[in-house]
């Protein structure tokens, strides 16, 4: 194998090159170690290297995992990695060192991959851009003015890039699915309870939040999945169990399903018209394949979809503030954060408790609006983003025209962040790019628990009209 050769491969073609001995992990490390050095530069989606930590995986030897040998990136948000920074994005956390693993990073492990990194995130994930204070901006590698989406940004861009097939990623308003689609990526939002949050916590942000991965092939995301899924010990619910390894699923093409065409956003924010063209375009693909598409409409209360994300955004994120200020022996303030992470604290701590359990109760409603709608329907289909990727600094939390800032990260999330709060599986797939040659995600989202019927069509899809071999100006 030359090295030349090193993008050819997804994360299972490169493990497959380890177990036969073609090519070392070792080898494997190195140009992906020399990919980021060269990449970084330009796309800073790399925030906290973790070379010297790879080596030393290395050197104790790795587990016959299915993935055993391949580079990979943790986002620098919620998991532990044992005397390496979580920051979070955030400046008050910028010496956070844990002295354990979270479960999810020990199954990665135990998979095999070697962790050489961590990439880049907003604070605490709270926008759809991946632009902090503490670290700068994120470039978007079809086109560096623009965002590469958020919160997993750093992921997207690193794995868009070339510097490797697969990187973990979280998603609590759509943080998967919005890099994804702006980076040509495919992504998946796992339902509630699928994935460990131990032993720090139980669920991320009250079940709205969840983890998984962005890749450039649908069989790299099942694998990842069947490698890493399941409730934790202590875990406060499971997910439905799968039927079957999700690497088996995207081998089968799917009965003939129903799905429904969504092409209004559920917060009432326009959609722009490339995302409506792309949605319509994959009906058609979908239509193309032997699948009955509908025209339909979803009904959800965006004011009480609003209120109840902002609750519990506001309230986890300033819980995890308060307790660091608390850690430090001093009080928190607004230098220790972005200004619209402030603001959010600000409101978190002018609402009662009654108004958290009044949250919960708003999502749990949603979440039996979406089931029943898919009573109906086998899948929902929709642009994932409402307008195609914006430019750098509109969606920052720092920028200081919040009326911007608001109106673009709505627009941003108005079709993903539903699926948070209903905790639907959800995901996006790079069927489109727009005229400016940015990518446009197209949504699917199937009722809870049915991660399989999603990889099923996933892989259907990429058969029908295969995207790896697309690549973006940077890399």
């Amino acid at each position: 194998m030359g090295f030349a050769d090193y993008e050819d491969y997804d994360a299972l073609g490169l493990a497959a090159l380890v177990a036969r001995g073609e090519v070392s992990a070792e080898e494997l490390l190195d140009e992906a170690v020399a990919r980021m050095e060269r990449l970084n530069p330009v796309l800073n989606a790399v925030v906290i290297p973790m070379v010297d930590e790879a080596r030393a995986t290395l050197r104790a030897g790795l587990p016959e995992g299915p993935l055993a040998g391949v580079p990979f990136l943790l986002k620098d948000l919620a998991l532990s990695y044992a005397g390496v920074a979580t920051t979070h994005g955030c400046r008050i956390f910028a010496d956070n060192v844990p002295d354990h693993d979270s479960e999810l990073v020990s199954r990665y492990k135990r998979a095999g991959l070697v962790i050489f990194g961590k990439s880049a995130s907003p604070e605490f994930g709270l926008t759809t851009t991946t632009e902090s204070i503490l670290f700068g901006q994120t470039r978007n590698p079809w086109n560096l003015d623009h965002v590469a989406g958020g919160s997993s940004g750093g992921a997207s861009a690193a794995v868009a890039a070339g510097i490797l097939p697969i990187a973990h990623a979280s998603d609590g308003g759509g943080s998967i699915r919005i890099p994804a689609a702006c980076c040509g990526l495919f992504g998946v939002k796992p339902s509630r309870g699928r994935m460990p949050f131990g032993p720090d916590v139980g669920e991320g942000w009250s079940g709205m939040s969840t983890m998984h991965a962005v890749s450039r092939t649908v069989r790299d995301s099942a694998a990842l999945l069947d490698a890493t899924d399941g409730a934790d010990i202590g875990a406060p619910y499971p997910a439905p169990a799968k039927a079957r390894p999700y690497a088996e699923e995207i081998e089968a093409d799917p009965p003939a399903l129903r799905i429904a065409l969504l092409t209004e956003t559920f917060n009432g924010l326009p959609t722009h018209p490339d995302c409506r063209q792309a949605a319509e375009d994959a009906a058609q693909l979908c239509e193309s394949l032997g699948h009955r598409v509908e025209p339909a409409t979803l009904k959800i209360d965006a004011e009480a979809l609003g209120t109840a994300s902002q609750a519990i955004m506001g309230g986890n994120v300033t819980s995890l503030l308060e307790d660091r200020a608390a850690a430090l022996g001093r009080e928190l303030g607004p230098d220790d954060m972005e200004p619209f992470t402030w603001i959010s604290v600000q409101g978190a701590r002018a609402r009662s408790a009654a108004d958290y359990a009044r949250a919960i109760r708003g999502i749990h409603a949603i979440g039996r609006t979406v089931e029943t709608f898919l009573q109906d329907f086998d899948m929902i289909l929709s642009p994932t983003m409402g307008a195609p990727p914006e430019k750098l600094g509109v969606p920052a939390l720092a920028n200081p025209d919040l009326p911007e800032l608001v109106t673009a990260l709505l627009t941003s999330i108005g079709y993903t962040q539903v699926f948070n709060a209903s905790g639907h599986p959800a995901m996006s797939m790079p069927l489109c790019w727009n005229d400016a040659g940015l990518p446009i995600g197209i949504q699917f989202a199937g009722r809870l628990g049915d991660e399989g019927g999603l990889f099923r069509l996933a892989g259907q899809l990429e058969r029908a009209r295969p995207w790896s071999e697309r690549r973006p100006p940077a890399r």
